[in-house]
């Protein structure tokens, strides 16, 4: 029986060239794998018919757009995840819902090895890699662009050569990877870390210089997850939606970074999320009011920790398990509306209300009815201080010798 090879294709130059690639370097018959995570573009059937017409044996499509936004998407905005600080993982969480598809079709299809469309150079490799190691140990895995020498120019030669059905210009100098959750641009122009972004790289969101009316949204959650958009109910991907086309229409979400790649290189990076980051902001701003001061300090390190591991390929790992466990925990009381307004690139909170807020409005106040007790406060600093207060007469002492 001829060898199978289950190929993650995204229809673009690179992965449609490998179908053929790979059957002339192996010998082996090419089931192209497509997960549609909400990227948009073309229709999965188009994709489909692109993978036939390439030389694939099998083409299998997979609409995963809720799976993604349920099972990746949330557990990211539950842990508030921005690796840096400043990347909402928009890559980093599509990899293990494509693996875990691309693991599923190489069962059905009998194949023995998965290929990816990665570089040598990126991060994803691992991503792919490790995923299919850990759900499919048995399988193999191999990177036509990587082991097999097939460079962007040799692509293009091929397609042309062969006749292929896709477009192969030279002219979008860019690397481009997009899903629902955001969108992200390298490579070309960018490489050069002084060169401002060009109008022409942004699609998702757009110029916040001159925005349209400040736009107020309401977006209530219930256990961390958004429930409703201004009284109306939605679903996770909805709500993500939703969002991506009011946010981005201010230009919020827009990510201009140059960050740590897992392969010891720095990448600069551009970014467009406008819904994760509207979400992110009104997320954050529930959990302050909801979630227990020292419970809220150990999430932040929780989450820059879960997003770390996410961001390094390990979202299959015991400790992201372990860590998911936890931040699903704090969620219990993270429910309430969140009122933001979006306007001019920015995505600002301006109302909060909760039935599990820890907020209390008598303790807080200064006016009349304050509960506060603020008599208390005299003993309560002696005692905070004490150990400061001794540790600084031991020095005085040590000194006077």
């Amino acid at each position: 029986m001829t060898e199978r090879i289950v190929l993650a294709y995204s229809g673009g130059l690179d992965t449609s060239v490998a179908i053929g690639w790979i059957g002339e370097a192996t010998g082996a018959e090419v089931i192209a794998v497509a997960v549609d995570v909400g990227q948009g573009g073309e229709s999965l059937e188009t994709i489909r018919q692109r993978a036939l017409g390439c030389g694939a044996v099998e083409a299998y499509v997979a609409d995963a757009s809720d799976e993604f936004a349920n099972e990746y998407c949330i557990p990211t905005l539950k842990a508030n995840a921005l690796y840096q600080g400043h990347y909402p993982l928009v890559s980093a969480i599509s990899r293990p819902v494509i693996v875990k598809h691309l693991v599923k079709a190489a069962r059905e299809f009998g194949a023995t090895t998965v290929a990816h469309g990665c570089t040598g150079k990126g991060n994803d490799q691992v991503r792919f890699e490790v995923g299919i190691q850990t759900l499919g140990p048995d399988l193999k895995c191999i990177a036509p662009v990587r082991d097999l020498a097939l460079t962007r120019d040799k692509a293009i030669a091929f397609a042309e050569e062969k006749g292929l059905p896709i477009e192969t210009t030279k002219k979008n100098p860019y690397s481009i990877d997009q899903n629902v959750w955001g969108r992200a641009v390298e490579t070309g122009y960018l490489e050069d870390i002084w060169n401002a972004p060009t109008k022409d790289i942004y699609d998702y969101t757009a110029t916040p210089e001159f925005p349209p009316a400040p736009d107020e949204v309401t977006i209530s959650f219930k256990a961390g997850v958004p429930v409703a958009i201004d009284g109306v109910k939605v679903t996770p991907l909805q709500a993500i939606k939703e969002l991506n086309r009011r946010a981005g229409a201010q230009g919020v979400g827009r990510i201009d970074v140059v960050e740590d790649r897992l392969v010891g290189i720095k990448s600069r990076e551009i970014y467009e999320a406008p819904g994760a980051m509207a979400l992110i902001t009104a997320h954050k701003h529930l959990e302050d009011i909801t979630v227990e001061r020292e419970q809220a300090r150990f999430k932040a390190t929780v989450g820059q920790r879960w997003a770390e591991l996410v961001y390094d390929g390990q979202w299959f790992s015991p400790l992201k398990r372990s860590l998911d466990a936890f931040i699903e925990d704090t969620q219990k009381y993270v429910s309430g509306d969140i009122r933001m307004t979006l306007h001019g690139g920015q995505a600002i909170v301006n109302g909060r209300r909760s039935e599990t807020s820890l907020y209390d409005f008598d303790l807080a106040t200064y006016d009349t009815g304050d509960t506060f007790d603020q008599s208390m406060a005299r003993g309560f600093i002696e005692l905070w201080g004490m150990s400061a207060k001794v540790a600084s007469g031991r020095d005085i002492r040590v000194a006077g010798k």
